[in-house]
């Protein structure tokens, strides 16, 4: 089933600014928000639908990713953001509180209450930050696609403590200064009247408890330094430049936050005798002069293999043959480029005293004299024929 476009999603335009399509995505959100739809799993699913094209909508570089590429500029592993379950409910209130706001929760609650049952929104720990790695693809790979599993350096939860930073369940309590809230309410009087300010709770940092004995392993950072292999499926048609977002795949967050995304940035190696131009791809053949005359079939090399292609006879320097469906697929696409073979006659820098008397001879022939005509294209229409 193919992915929905996120602008679709979210009811906006790709001209839409930050400010619009926040407001557009709290919109969506209240309407498919679970609470409001007890036991409705097509409204959950909605709901983490949009929370996924916000989170791409809403980052710069991802989404100048998505309007070049689509959904494969900013997928990974066959899924993009929230959407294939790379982060639960708790993990979109996590990243996206700030976007709903008390006055959300209080609409759903009613007496302003927030979601997490303490009287406030908790955030979880701190979310761990993006990681970027470069893969290296030939041109085999990028016509198939590929999996690539990769080794990244980077932190990981703990397992001794399970991510929470502290010795054992008994050293985590409640905290004293927001009661578990997580927020510190403040009531000032102004010549306005009362004004009352809710900040998150500078003693937890917003997460509603304390921890007083730390764990051993990560000394109460919730994460520990390590080697993790990370698979990767890369589509079929990647370009040199194309960044891929695989969520949750970066660093682990801070006692138990959110782990950041894994951005893959795309790499061609060269081939050693093609070369790339979008989806098509090119090739320089150099065949003799009386191949040329007389035509002859040759083997040349293509991005899946051989293949036997016939040069008819008479056949000018600079024309352009195409193998239809030889190029690279176009991601997100049914399109396939083709394999454009531009035909060199060699013309040799040396002859001996026997050879040079010999083209001499043929160069009184009319036969050997240039004539052209309307059907040989000149250079600019061959250029334009190769790219069209």
């Amino acid at each position: 089933m193919s992915k929905r476009d996120y602008y679709e999603i979210l009811g906006v335009s790709k001209t839409s600014n930050a400010d619009e399509i926040k407001k557009a995505y709290r919109k969506v959100a209240m309407q498919y928000h679970p609470d409001r739809n007890p036991g409705d799993k097509a409204a959950e699913e909605k709901f983490k639908e949009a929370a996924e094209a916000y989170e791409i909508l809403s980052d710069a570089d991802k989404r100048a990713q998505y309007d070049r590429y689509g959904h494969a500029g900013v997928s990974g592993n066959g899924r993009g953001g929230f959407g294939g379950g790379g982060m639960n409910m708790e993990d979109i209130f996590s990243q996206f509180g700030d976007v709903f706001g008390e006055d959300f929760f209080g609409n759903i609650f009613g007496g302003g209450q927030k979601r997490g049952g303490g009287g406030g929104q908790r955030s979880r720990g701190v979310r761990g930050s993006n990681l970027r790695v470069r893969i290296k693809l030939t041109y085999e790979e990028i016509a198939k696609g590929v999996t690539k599993n990769i080794k990244v350096k980077k932190y990981v939860g703990c397992s001794t403590c399970n991510g929470s930073g502290a010795k054992d369940k008994g050293s985590i309590q409640t905290c004293g200064t927001c009661g578990g809230s997580g927020q510190v309410r403040r009531v000032q009087n102004t010549f306005l009247g009362q004004m009352q300010t809710v900040t998150t709770c500078p003693t937890c940092n917003g997460e509603g408890t304390t921890v007083t004995a730390k764990c051993t392993a990560c000394k109460g950072d919730g994460r520990v330094y390590h080697e993790e292999t990370v698979s990767i499926d890369i589509p079929a048609g990647v370009q040199e430049g194309m960044q891929m977002s695989v969520s949750g795949r970066g660093n682990a967050g801070e006692r138990g936050g959110s782990a950041g995304d894994l951005i893959v940035l795309i790499e061609e190696e060269q081939h050693k005798e093609l070369h790339r131009d979008g989806v098509n791809v090119a090739y320089d053949l150099h065949i003799s002069f009386s191949d040329a005359v007389f035509g002859v079939q040759v083997e040349v090399p293509t991005i899946d293999g051989k293949a036997k292609i016939k040069i008819p006879a008479g056949t000018q320097s600079g024309k352009i043959l195409r193998l239809k469906g030889k190029g690279f697929p176009a991601v997100n696409s049914y399109e396939k480029g083709d394999q454009l073979i531009h035909i060199n006659i060699w013309t040799p820098q040396h002859v001996s005293n026997e050879e040079k008397a010999m083209l001499e001879k043929l160069s009184q022939s009319q036969n050997f004299k240039p004539q052209p005509d309307k059907a040989d294209k000149g250079f600019f229409s061959r250029i334009r024929e190769m790219f069209s």
